[in-house]
């Protein structure tokens, strides 16, 4: 994303995919989101390494368009180290080695559904089938995590997550751990699914989100509603 100045106005282009681009177009003239670019804008000129590279920072919402949303997984914030950060939550690129909770996350899908283990960490599979992998902060500094929490992400993704729940109906909502959990007031739970337990961290995992059977029981509510299940496999 970018701001091209004027003499008279500031004009803002965020590079989105179209059917979000008109779905959040509001948000984009709000004044927390032109103070969130001015901030990234600011840090990336004084040297500060920011993840993911601007590109990515929107990739969740290009892989996954709008009308074509049928899951959402919420994230906290992108990782922090090098190459990691993909703008995908949990997710990173091809022959990254994926992090503790993205393992666990295979360990439950390998206890769900029988998949075998991955050894990419890459999910845009996932994401092109309507599995919209958001992080609730889109950019980090390096190794600083949630060093952008506080700049305004949070205002866009309340934002992208009421518009999901406000525009359409029938998503499974997937939220592990507290962080996610708190985002459940922004959902209308007599339009969509909400599935919760513990995050996947190594930390957390053994309070619930292993044996949690969240991919069967997305993939039910789906077919349910005559829609195609997600190919969990990588």
């Amino acid at each position: 994303m970018y701001i091209r100045y004027s003499n008279y106005h500031t004009v803002m282009d965020v590079k989105i995919e179209a059917s979000w681009k008109e779905v959040l177009q509001q948000e984009f003239t709000k004044p927390y989101f032109l103070q969130l670019v001015l901030h990234l804008k600011t840090e990336r000129e004084t040297g500060t390494i920011i993840y993911p590279p601007g590109s990515l920072i929107f990739n969740a919402f290009n892989k996954t368009p709008f009308d074509k949303i049928k899951v959402v997984i919420l994230g906290q914030d992108p990782y922090h180290g090098p190459k990691q950060a993909m703008g995908l939550s949990f997710s990173v690129p091809d022959g990254i080695t994926p992090p503790p909770s993205l393992v666990n996350i295979y360990k439950e899908l390998n206890n769900d559904i029988g998949m075998p283990v991955s050894s990419t960490g890459n999910l845009t599979k996932w994401a092109e089938q309507g599995v919209l992998l958001l992080n609730a902060v889109l950019t980090v500094r390096a190794n600083e995590p949630a060093s952008h929490s506080k700049i305004g992400w949070m205002d866009f993704t309340n934002a992208v997550i009421k518009k999901i729940s406000e525009e359409k109906k029938g998503v499974v909502f997937l939220l592990w751990g507290r962080f996610a959990q708190d985002k459940q007031v922004l959902i209308d739970e007599t339009k969509h699914y909400v599935l919760k337990a513990a995050h996947p961290s190594p930390f957390s995992a053994y309070n619930g989100f292993f044996g949690c059977k969240h991919f069967s029981r997305t993939n039910e509510l789906l077919i349910n509603q005559g829609l195609d299940p997600v190919d969990w496999s990588l």
